[in-house]
């Protein structure tokens, strides 16, 4: 195996090593995509939250058991 001091060449090899996991396991690239809704949601709840005052406990049970 070669060593790569070459910035360019060893991005090229980067990218060629994404471009191959990216044709090879689709169902990991799926499943990083769908983290990444995941946890971007997360954040916009957090923030939105962080918007609001305190929920009391029997507000949060109504919510989990569809009353509100």
């Amino acid at each position: 195996m070669e060593i790569v001091t070459d910035n360019e060449k060893l991005k090229g090899l980067f990218k060629q090593a994404i471009i191959e996991v990216m044709e090879e396991r689709k169902d990991l690239v799926h499943e990083i995509l769908i983290e990444a809704i995941e946890d971007a949601g997360m954040i916009d709840a957090i923030r939105e939250g962080e918007k609001t005052g305190p929920a009391t406990r029997s507000e949060v049970f109504d919510i989990l058991e569809g009353k509100a």
